[in-house]
């Protein structure tokens, strides 16, 4: 589990057929179709109704109200092989969400055997609670952001780092060179501005970790970087629109912030390093 494939950035477009022998649970605002096991099933309902209450507390003031009236669809494959057997999306996922439906599975056997779904749920929180507008970058910033989160006594900490998670196990043994320009040129570094707007951008596919790296980065350091001093800017920009026009007038000039990213991840990198030395 800790080096998976990499991930594409391709959505499922066809939902997988229902489950047979399932059975339905109903939490307070879950509606899982499973095939797990009972004792599994619990332990994802559990994580999932935290992450729910993690995620509406951090965006308390951004969610509009007028969404989320009906249950979320989870459903839930009783092993990674059942997933793998009736997933509609890219063949190394290992979650996905299809609109109205979160597809996961419990990863028994893994540090963090949640984060896969947590990732897959922001995107269902931010589709159809926050209703947010679709910016990719940002999208897939707080589906990392959130995923990559510590669960701890059972709640889950948003912006924690939990090294046993997708792309953190990838963020853990790459390097930056200390100089922004030479990493851009040597392709090491998706510039910012290609990042926000997609243009000039390398090709995701063969990319993908370093575009998942980035995009969790850019988020992480947008709600802790220089004592969170964007932090409040950022969430406007998330309900406003990630655009770079807003973005810049939001947040300040792309490559003022590039610059701070860039050394903040350089840090976060050797921080990981030290503690991962100190296990």
């Amino acid at each position: 589990a800790n080096t998976p494939k990499p991930r594409s950035a391709v959505r499922a477009t066809q939902h997988p057929a229902k489950l047979q022998e399932s059975t339905s649970v109903e939490t307070t605002h879950y509606l899982i179709t499973t095939a797990a096991s009972q004792d599994e099933t619990r332990l994802v309902a559990k994580a999932v109704e935290h992450f729910h209450a993690a995620y509406t507390v951090f965006f308390n003031e951004n969610i509009d109200s007028t969404h989320a009236q009906h249950k979320l669809q989870l459903t839930l494959y009783k092993s990674q092989a059942q997933f793998k057997a009736n997933n509609r999306s890219i063949p190394w996922a290992e979650a996905y969400y299809l609109r109205p439906i979160c597809y996961a599975y419990y990863a028994r056997g893994e540090p963090n055997p949640y984060h896969w779904m947590i990732h897959e749920a922001t995107h269902q929180l931010n589709a159809e609670v926050a209703g947010f507008k679709k910016t990719k970058w940002i999208d897939e910033g707080l589906a990392t952001y959130f995923g990559t989160s510590q669960i701890e006594r059972g709640q889950l900490v948003p912006g924690k780092i939990d090294a046993n998670t997708y792309p953190i196990w990838w963020l853990r043994d790459s390097e930056l060179t200390g100089s922004l320009d030479a990493d851009i040129q040597s392709g090491r570094w998706i510039p910012i501005r290609a990042l926000i707007t997609g243009k000039n951008a390398p090709n995701i596919s063969s990319n993908v970790n370093r575009y998942y790296i980035q995009y969790w980065s850019l988020s992480h350091f947008l709600f802790h970087g220089k004592n969170g001093r964007y932090a409040n800017a950022y969430r406007q920009l998330i309900v406003e629109g990630g655009s770079l026009n807003n973005f810049e007038a939001l947040i300040g000039p792309a490559e003022k912030i590039e610059y701070e990213w860039y050394r903040y991840l350089q840090m976060t990198i050797k921080e990981l390093k030290i503690n991962r030395t100190n296990l």
